[in-house]
């Protein structure tokens, strides 16, 4: 049920019928006319751009449109008045028992309220955190995770069929530092001083798979030169990464349907495959690149290398995927991932990247467009950095990862709800500061409490009805009479609930988790405010203990929005609470 598309409906009907009347002309188009709240809720409980949007087209003063749909319109019982504001905006108001309906669809269909099938089953790729198998996840890393993880569950919500893909990058020359790294631990577990220099990492988190390594090996690769032992431990050492990494996401509940290995883009065929469907299409050829914008480096030289003909496809650049020695640049495998992907029938690719990877948009998604003609729409979505703070002060990086704050720090911290949550407090694009105090207060500044304090609110007058003798069970709520919700503070909050089906479709069109934690704030703003107002009006108490049918009614809607809540909260990854402590 999606209210604001079953108006929208009658407003294309209304339309059709002006244009059979002869009040409008043949062949317009309605593709931009919307249904959408008021900007001020006074207003009315629903506008319609139609007017503004035909009034050139029809070659028509706007409010002459909107005065004669208005007449259309109010013809419908649904809508009870069409009243035209400022230059041709129609602002509609619908009868009581529209929103006393929404009450009744939201509990009839539970936690499926607002499924939508807007993605009508295209497959969608989306991946995300695909950091270097170096070392466990940084808190940048799970900036990332949360994002991807909740749009991948909006995205399913919203009729998309839906891959969690995660790009190992093992083919480049990390991994080698990596294996460097783990042999300092091997040595050291047996018993020698060892010294991290040369870019090598330090952390602790390294010396359980050194000790491991020599577990398994003894003192086989001690003394030996790196030609004995480096390829051998490094595919030792990235698995014990990726099972590390695996672990951090499973601690955060993000589970991938699938990993992929760059490596395996190597010596298969795979990368030339990219590459030849590429030039297959006049995209690649030998030439010599532009000295970068501004000063010029002192070694530059200009090289005649293979360049793929980016600028063709979006790109400022053409960019280089062979170099002049023949070995392959690190765009060269993302293309043939990204081919990759392609190839494998996705309708929709979606990428989750650092904010330092904002230079490499334009590339990847020329790229994309390339290989599939212009058939697959790649979107790449960027995190910014995150901030942490704790007693007013900066959080100090973690001795166990060496340079960084882990992932499993801020989980370790508050917890893996509050962690998710808060990260999908701002939009993926904007600064996010994390403050270990604030997210845990319990208080209305703190997002994360006040919507699951409104769902325990719930749950807690449920319980009380019952201690007092009341029937609100599923069954007694599902049939209660709901034309006894009638006061504009109730009915305000119903109006909320029917938002959800229509912010479903919008943050999956665009690709934006955080409107669904941003709707959830707002729906337990107005539960909250209700509930207050019981305080001095004994008629809007959630329980009436005189009043049996009254009760049921309430708590109806009072357990409506817990379901809705528990329904956000379920694509955000976060656990919906029934007791407070």
């Amino acid at each position: 049920m999606n209210l604001f598309t079953d108006i929208r409906t009658l407003v294309i009907a209304s339309l059709d019928a002006m244009v059979a009347d002869g009040a409008l002309p043949d062949g317009l188009d309605f593709a931009n006319v919307a249904v959408e709240p008021p900007r001020d809720a006074a207003h009315g409980d629903m506008a319609t751009n139609a007017a503004m949007v035909l009034a050139k087209p029809a070659k028509q003063k706007p409010r002459d449109i909107a005065e004669k749909l208005a007449e259309k319109l109010a013809m419908d019982d649904r809508i009870t008045s069409a009243e035209v504001a400022g230059p041709g905006f129609l602002n509609l108001r619908l009868a009581p028992g529209i929103w006393q309906d929404v009450i009744g669809s939201v509990l009839a269909a539970g936690t499926d309220f607002g499924r939508s099938d807007v993605g009508q089953g295209k497959k969608v790729n989306v991946e995300y955190v695909s950091a270097n198998p170096t070392g466990p996840l940084h808190v940048g890393h799970t900036r990332g995770a949360v994002f991807g993880d909740a749009l991948a569950s909006l995205l399913d919500f919203a009729g998309f069929n839906v891959t969690r893909e995660y790009y190992i990058n093992d083919g480049g020359a990390q991994v080698d530092v990596l294996a460097r790294s783990v042999y300092l631990r091997y040595l050291e577990a047996h018993g020698q001083e060892v010294a991290f220099e040369d870019g090598t990492y330090p952390g602790d988190y390294l010396i359980a798979v050194g000790e491991d390594l020599k577990t398994r090996v003894g003192d086989a690769y001690v003394g030996q030169p790196e030609s004995v032992w480096l390829e051998k431990i490094r595919d030792y050492a990235t698995e014990a990464m990726m099972d590390l990494i695996r672990a951090d996401l499973a601690s955060l509940g993000v589970v991938m349907d699938k990993f992929y290995s760059e490596k395996s883009l190597y010596g298969t065929g795979r990368i030339e495959a990219a590459l030849d469907s590429l030039e297959s299409k006049g995209l690649i050829y030998e030439g010599v690149l532009e000295p970068p914008k501004g000063k010029k480096p002192e070694d530059w030289e200009p090289r005649e290398q293979t360049l793929f003909k980016s600028t063709e496809h979006g790109d400022d650049v053409d960019r280089p995927v062979k170099k002049s020695d023949g070995a392959w640049t690190y765009f060269a495998p993302d293309i043939a991932y990204h081919y990759d992907k392609v190839t494998r029938g996705y309708d929709l690719l979606i990428d989750i990247f650092g904010a330092d990877h904002g230079g490499y948009v334009k590339r990847m998604k020329a790229a994309v467009s390339a290989l599939s003609d212009g058939t697959v729409p790649l979107d790449i979505k960027l995190t910014q950095l995150v901030k942490l703070f704790k007693n007013g002060e900066p959080f100090k990086m973690s001795k166990r990862a060496g340079t960084f704050v882990t992932l499993r720090d801020v989980v370790d911290q508050v917890g893996p709800d509050v962690t998710r949550f808060v990260m999908l407090t701002r939009k993926n694009d904007a600064p996010l500061d994390f403050d270990f105090d604030k997210v845990l207060e319990q208080s209305k500044d703190n997002p994360v409490f006040y919507v699951q304090y409104a769902n325990a609110r719930v749950c807690s007058a449920l319980r009380k009805a019952t201690e007092v003798g009341l029937d609100v069970s599923d069954a007694a709520t599902a049939a209660a009479d709901l034309s006894l919700i009638t006061d504009p503070a109730q009915l305000s909050v119903a109006k909320k609930l029917a938002e959800w089906p229509r912010l479903i479709e919008i943050a999956a069109r665009t690709n934006e988790p955080h409107r669904v934690a941003f709707y959830l704030y707002e729906l337990a703003s107005d539960l909250h405010g209700l509930y207050h107002l019981g305080k001095d009006n004994a008629d809007l108490r959630f329980i009436d203990e005189g009043n049996s049918a009254a009760t049921q009614a309430k708590m109806a809607l009072a357990r409506a929005v817990s379901v809705v809540i528990s329904a956000g909260l379920g694509i955000l990854g976060v656990t919906p609470v029934e007791e407070m402590r």
